[in-house]
């Protein structure tokens, strides 16, 4: 006779899990059930402002976890909608489970990454919501907050004192933290703590692929999705330091009295972020005011000059982009990327003042490959491949000479996205990687049709990421296109649209332009 291992569900319906921390209380979520708002670090408040998050304390009692924690402190954009309802704390390191009833059966465990630039976002945006995939898939599905912006982006070590310590990588640290969680706690929820994939998007898939260069976090995830990540926007110590500059300049804190950070007011922290973000992409071109940082501790080396060292960790991995990731940047007016020919064009030099060693003649045979380079269409081809296709394809050349590697491009678009020319722009994937659609306010999607098509894309790549998390191979068992690992040889990419195809080295020219010497920002 069987032994029914699985926890007893409560009158209510509820299901409650002993977790190391204490007992949590999970919800009912059409087949399975959802525990959210779970502290996995101490509030990084006071004195541990701007430090490494510090583990949670144990609580009495059973947990209800039926609401999101509070997301982490930020400003209001258009780019990243965030429900009014949600309340904005420092107290934001939670995170959320979905699983199906444990019944013994250890199950693999997806851990999302939210993106937003590493200054927005959090894990309670609905179109992240976990049910969908971790039904489908029968998989434990796990997301959670960072901090975000300055309080999680911001290097002020160097202005550390005796009396005030400050850590780089804040946010990075948070998300090693949540890691450790899930390897000490998701056996309870029925998780296997020994298949854990990440997978994250924008700033959440270059947190994974710079994460896969830190010696902290090895071991803490099996394999890893990083779709559409800016890997190259990791910048240098002295880089770091000048936008801490500018930080405490613009709250009128002299550099010696910067301890006076930990009792500033939050909302004007967010201001001065806020204030950053838009001002330093403004004025250089391509780069951004929060970022993870070279600081030679957490993050040891520049991450794509540490994938082609062979430092990267030894993980299966897919790696992609979207066909029109600059369009969405130029129709919401964000200065996050430069999308004119002249901003553009001044990105490429400041590029070649921080390499001198590149030469003249190599910016001119990169510009050559977009010989519309002076159009509109041109810049944001070439503000696109600087931002997320060269660094996709310098890293899965380095990756796959160890690891198994896939890459992908998404060229999927409905009626009104092509319309008002965003195409597949960036983060259009993310509904279909989820099976969340329409969770915008006002969500134009579907209005020219398509649904159809979008559908059976979405089944597509849910189904190959499910079966890379539980058998570390993207292989859609449906008569799907077979995906071939990536190769130097063959450079095969599945180009995901309404059909998929697999075609060798489809961005050879542009890769041949750029060659192998990463040009990212020092």
């Amino acid at each position: 006779m069987e032994t029914d291992v699985r926890p007893n569900l409560g009158e209510d319906g509820t299901l409650v899990i002993r977790a190391r921390g204490g007992d949590a209380r999970g919800y009912p979520d059409g087949g399975i059930f959802a525990w959210k708002g779970m502290p996995y670090a101490a509030a990084p408040v006071g004195e541990r402002r701007f430090r490494a998050p510090q583990p949670a304390e144990s609580w009495d009692g059973v947990r209800d976890c039926r609401e999101f924690g509070p997301i982490a402190p930020q400003g209001q954009s258009p780019a990243v909608p965030i429900d009014r309802a949600f309340k904005i704390d420092e107290d934001c390191l939670s995170i959320n489970v979905w699983a199906p009833r444990p019944d013994g059966t250890p199950r693999p465990v997806m851990v999302w990454i939210h993106g937003g630039a590493y200054c927005l976002g959090s894990a309670a945006q609905t179109i992240y919501d976990g049910r969908h995939l971790a039904e489908t898939g029968d998989v434990v599905l796990v997301s959670f907050n960072y901090r975000v912006g300055a309080l999680g982006f911001l290097d002020l070590s160097g202005f550390s004192t005796a009396d005030t310590v400050f850590e780089s990588n804040c946010g990075l640290r948070d998300q090693i933290a949540a890691l450790e969680w899930v390897r000490d706690n998701i056996d309870a929820f029925g998780g296997d703590p020994s298949a854990v994939t990440v997978f994250g998007e924008s700033s959440g898939a270059g947190s994974i692929t710079t994460l896969m260069t830190c010696p902290s976090a090895e071991g803490l995830f099996h394999r890893a999705i990083a779709q559409s990540p800016p890997a190259t926007s990791v910048y240098g110590a002295e880089r770091a330091k000048t936008v801490a500059e500018r930080f405490l300049e613009l709250l009128s804190i002299d550099p010696e009295d910067a301890g006076d950070l930990l009792t500033t007011d939050l909302e004007l922290l967010v201001k001065a972020s806020d204030d950053l973000v838009n001002e330093i992409p403004t004025r250089i071109p391509g780069t951004l005011a929060m970022a993870p940082v070279v600081d030679r501790d957490l993050v040891p080396h520049y991450p794509v000059a540490a994938f082609q060292k062979g430092y990267a960790h030894r993980i299966p991995l897919i790696i992609g982009s979207n066909k029109d990731e600059a369009s969405i940047f130029k129709f919401m007016k964000s200065p996050l990327m430069p999308v004119s020919a002249q901003s553009v064009e001044a990105m490429l030099q400041l590029l070649a003042d921080d390499h001198p060693d590149i030469s003249a003649t190599k910016l001119a045979e990169i510009m050559s490959a977009y010989p519309d380079h002076a159009k509109p269409s041109g810049a944001l081809a070439l503000s696109r491949d600087a931002a997320f296709r060269m660094p996709t394809l310098w890293i899965a050349d380095a990756h796959c000479r160890h690891s198994p590697t896939w890459v992908y491009r998404f060229d999927h678009a409905t009626p009104m996205l092509k319309a008002a020319r965003i195409g597949a722009g960036h983060a259009t994937e993310l509904p279909y990687v989820f099976g969340n659609f329409g969770t915008l306010n006002v969500d134009p999607t579907f209005w020219l049709g398509g649904r159809k098509a979008a559908m059976e894309v979405a089944g597509r790549i849910q189904r190959r990421w499910l079966a890379f998390a539980r058998h570390a191979v993207p292989a859609a068992l449906d008569g799907s296109k077979h995906w071939a690992p990536y190769e130097e040889e063959k450079r095969s990419t599945l180009l995901i649209d309404s059909a998929d195809t697999l075609v060798s080295d489809p961005d050879h020219g542009l890769r041949v332009a750029w060659g192998n010497d990463v040009m990212g920002f020092n």
